[in-house]
């Protein structure tokens, strides 16, 4: 029997949380690296660039490789001869945990829990309650298996109550292309077959707690149905041509992941759940000789590699900007902006739309200005702001026309697509829209000199900022005339892939 004691399933999470806020696993990093190297697409190959450049500054600083430090899910198999040292419950113990990774004063990770999810929306300042399932199991060790989710590739997630004759492959190939970018390609999927809705959605999360290997199962060849599977939807997600960061590329998924559980004869319920390019989860095992202690990796394990902006690349500041200036940027061009820019995500939104409506002077002037949609993490030490990269434009395209018919607005930048009715406006008004990399918010962070609170401090990270940034890196993705790379990248390459198939033919 082992005694498992209350402080050492604290800290044990604690330690893992914070542990993989700055380190990728390594067969990620490896597998991004193999991508990268592969990878004729420019613009997709500098995202996996700017994507492995983040990953080792992570390592290197002990800062979270995405401003979105997630939603943690846990998953513990408790040894059924565990006997507990505590007065604490399970849940509370492992949300203990949580609070003390996610106010850790040396790496303090963004607080994104809302409270009253359907009311109020009230932060609960430290990212508790995780999501925890937990399994009864023969044995004397409690397993555990901890996962930081963010919100953009969890916000993609997809379930289907199939026909037991429709085909799973098919069903992934029209699904993958509904998720637009905002998940953060290059990344893994994870799928859940079988059972009940529930019991595939536990089973895809779940499946996503595995190492890379797909690599492997080529190489060796599939045993069993599920493993033909595997093959199928990884390469015909990878010929829809969506590439990293969907901007058009040979490597979309680094590799896909099943698990199944017999269901009912007139049921097919199958569950996909995506993971980002700010892959993060740990495994460890308490077996009563104290808490978990995980080796962190090497930084040699991490490739060296140097992006570099190229001769094309336009140079622009910000105050110099003007509606006839943006009409000369060009779809996929590179931009480096430098000047002041607002930042504004959900929340800030909102309030504003909601005072223009109603007649009042909002507290910042938006006009001629740019607004960066991004939450984020609080400073440390000597830092002006913490990681910072962009959260998902589309959840913004609703206040879109209002932002710019009303406030006189002229460009947004963010992650990934805009739909269509955003694109709309944005043609429109003649402003633009410009896409930094999801997934390499410390890079991005390092472009900002200046982060100074403007407006809505009651709203926390979701709060109106002023940056001042050098030289921030981003991509022309939509045009004053509403062309989208997003549309037309992914179309290239996609016909680019079936060509070459045909002549592999």
């Amino acid at each position: 029997m082992s005694v498992i004691r209350e402080q050492d399933l604290i800290t044990s999470v604690a330690d893992a949380l914070q542990f993989i806020s700055y380190y990728h696993p390594i067969d990620f990093v490896d597998a991004v690296h193999e991508a990268y190297k592969r990878e004729e697409s420019q613009a997709a190959k500098d995202s996996m660039a700017q994507i492995l450049i983040n990953s080792r500054m992570c390592a290197e600083g002990k800062r979270p490789l995405c401003q979105d430090t997630g939603i943690v899910t846990v998953f513990l198999k408790i040894g059924m001869n565990v006997q507990w040292e505590s007065e604490m419950s399970v849940h509370d113990m492992v949300n203990e945990g949580v609070r003390r990774a996610y106010t850790h004063p040396d790496n303090v990770l963004r607080a994104s829990i809302l409270a009253d999810p359907a009311g109020a929306r009230k932060n609960t300042k430290d990212n508790t309650p995780a999501v925890i399932h937990m399994e009864v199991v023969p044995g004397d060790t409690v397993e555990v298996h901890v996962a930081a989710k963010g919100g953009g590739s969890e916000n993609k997630s997809k379930l289907a109550m199939l026909n037991p004759s429709d085909s799973i492959v098919e069903w992934v190939k029209k699904t993958v292309p509904t998720m637009g970018a905002g998940w953060c390609p290059p990344g893994m999927l994870g799928i859940g077959i079988g059972g009940t809705a529930e019991k595939a959605m536990l089973m895809a999360k779940e499946s996503l707690m595995e190492p890379i290997d797909i690599h492997e199962l080529m190489d060796r060849g599939p045993q069993n149905r599920s493993e033909e599977l595997r093959l199928e939807i990884f390469k015909a997600v990878n010929d829809l041509g969506i590439g990293a960061q969907g901007l058009g590329g040979l490597t979309t998924v680094l590799d896909v992941k099943i698990h199944d559980c017999p269901t009912h004869a007139a049921s097919l319920p199958v569950a996909m759940i995506p993971n980002c390019a700010a892959t993060r989860h740990a495994h460890f095992v308490l077996d009563g000789s104290g808490a978990a202690d995980l080796e962190p990796p090497k930084l040699e394990d991490w490739p060296e590699i140097v992006w570099e902006v190229g001769e094309s690349v336009r140079r622009v500041k910000l105050e110099d900007v003007t509606p006839e200036s943006v009409k000369e940027w060009q779809p996929g061009e590179t931009v480096l902006l430098s000047g002041k820019m607002l930042t504004g995500r959900d929340a800030a939104h909102k309030k504003m739309v909601e005072m223009i409506h109603n007649g009042e002077e909002l507290p910042v002037d938006l006009t001629g200005r740019f607004i960066y949609y991004v939450g984020p993490v609080d400073p440390v030490r000597d830092e002006a702001v913490g990681p910072a990269g962009p959260t998902t434009s589309t959840r913004m395209d609703k206040f879109t026309h209002t932002m710019l018919a009303d406030t006189g607005l002229l460009g947004m930048i963010g992650k990934a697509e805009r739909g269509p009715v955003a694109i709309e406006a944005i043609k429109e008004f003649g402003a633009v829209y410009l896409m930094a990399v999801g997934g390499a918010a410390y890079l991005v962070s390092k472009a900002i000199q200046k982060a100074e609170v403007v407006a809505f401090p009651e709203l926390g990270m979701e709060a109106i900022y002023e940056f001042e940034v050098v030289d921030m890196p981003v991509t022309v993705a939509v045009d004053t005339k509403g062309t989208s790379v997003h549309i037309t990248g992914p179309a290239e390459w996609k016909a680019k892939i079936e060509a070459q198939a045909l002549e592999i033919k």
